[in-house]
């Protein structure tokens, strides 16, 4: 029975978590006294580069991942100090005509964009449009002059500050004339429209994704079977004649119980922000001997299992200590932070008022505010393996034009931090499923 006048401990919960993240978001965000960090990931997840015969780099990534090196772009990363490109104004060509048909295959091009991944056009081979912006199907009825949609495309900014459209002609993406085409087929979508056939062609009707089932159920999610595979890693002795068993006695399920919700977390013998991966790389081979490092399948499950045993417990990183305070000003800078030849942000996707619970070509974005990390690491439907949160970021790289950081990188980490803070006071359940 709750006392009289006493408040719902989710409430206070809520209440706590938005004061912590306020103070935060007025804080400066301090760079200096960070400590330089070697990297303890697997090969490809390093942020690695090599020089190919002809001078130029390439980019070392995980198999199937681009090799293509966005190095003119800004990263992430904390000692690159380059602004976002400066807005650029730009003038439609007098007298140019555009090629219509040119223009729906470039707004079309996965190459490009693609545009539709973002906005709805006429056509029944149009799939995956995306709903972050607004439908263009009849734009033409608006009148808008030809300059007008050239200077859009070429960089939105100039009159929308704040927009998550790209600068496609600033970043080069789309030149001159590609631009003028675009312009021309956008003049030709008006009114009326073939009636729709297929309800989920658009994002403004389709259907919702409802989730994948039980992610605790061992029939339904194999990382729950990699997991209890991973508690022979737990008993198993490395190099050095320790287990981990040794020091933390009772058993995975006992010892470990309560650990993982305060993740991620300062470590100060490291003097850095890090996650159950981060620490595993790092711990393992101090105290056993073994090397499980970021992003190997050993240190993938035995997170898991890490994390198995503390289900159902709220979620409880810290954000009031001095230098939590200080991680989480960091991660919450880059999250805002602009960054690849898209010149987009996570906030871009992941906040309510910009593109969260909007559709992203076929794809449903998350909302920052709804939690975002208490069911990673996630089983992958569609790859048949784990993800971490750290591989997830570095994926996000990828259309955003961004080299990626190493997995392990202090950066990751505290946008880690910041991303978990929205789960504060909510059950973990480890491991979850993702497409």
């Amino acid at each position: 029975m709750r006392r009289a006048g006493a408040r719902p401990l989710r409430l206070v919960a809520l209440m706590a978590l938005g004061a912590g993240c306020a103070a935060t978001a007025a804080e400066t965000p301090d760079y200096s006294n960070l400590p330089k960090w070697t990297s303890r990931a697997v090969p490809e997840a390093r942020g690695d580069y090599r020089t190919l015969p002809d001078g130029k780099r390439a980019a070392v990534r995980y198999a199937g991942w681009t090799t293509r090196d966005f190095g003119t772009f800004r990263t992430y990363a904390y000692d690159d100090t380059r602004a976002e490109p400066p807005v650029q104004r730009a003038t439609m060509p007098a007298g140019a005509v555009g090629d219509p048909p040119k223009g729906r295959a470039l707004f079309l091009s996965r190459s490009k964009g693609p545009c539709v991944g973002c906005h709805l056009i006429p056509g029944a081979d149009v799939w995956p449009a995306g709903s972050v912006g607004p439908d263009q199907s009849t734009i033409a009825d608006r009148r808008l002059p030809d300059q007008y949609l050239y200077q859009v495309i070429w960089d939105p900014r100039v009159f929308f500050p704040n927009t998550t459209m790209p600068p496609w002609g600033t970043a080069g993406v789309f030149s001159t004339e590609e631009i003028v085409d675009l312009v021309a087929y956008l003049q030709t979508l008006k009114a009326p429209l073939a009636p729709e056939t297929d309800a989920d062609r658009s994002p403004f009707t389709r259907r919702r994704p409802v989730g994948f089932g039980d992610g605790l159920d061992a029939t339904n999610n194999p990382a729950v079977l990699l997991a209890e595979d991973a508690e022979s890693l737990w008993t198993a002795r490395g190099s050095g004649g320790k287990a981990c068993a040794d020091c933390h006695e009772g058993g995975v399920r006992r010892a470990m119980r309560g650990v993982a919700v305060r993740y991620p977390k300062l470590v100060k013998a490291h003097g850095r922000v890090m996650s159950v991966e981060d620490f595993l790389a790092v711990h393992a081979p101090e105290t056993t001997g073994r090397e499980l490092p970021e992003e190997s399948p050993e240190n993938l499950h035995l997170t898991v299992l890490v994390k198995m045993v503390s289900n159902g417990l709220a979620v409880s990183v810290d954000t009031t200590s001095a230098e939590a305070r200080a991680a989480l000003a960091r991660g919450k800078a880059t999250f805002e932070r602009r960054v690849g030849e898209r010149n987009h942000a996570c906030a871009d996707c992941h906040t309510p008022e910009r593109g969260a619970n909007k559709f992203l070509g076929g794809r449903l974005l998350a909302d920052v505010t709804s939690g975002m990390t208490r069911h990673f690491p996630v089983w992958r439907t569609s790859l048949g393996e784990v993800w971490d949160v750290r591989k997830r970021l570095q994926w996000c790289m990828t259309p955003l034009g961004a080299n990626m950081l190493a997995a392990d990188s202090v950066e990751y980490a505290e946008l880690e931090l910041y991303l978990t803070t929205f789960d504060n006071g909510r059950p973990l359940s480890v491991p979850g499923i993702r497409h």
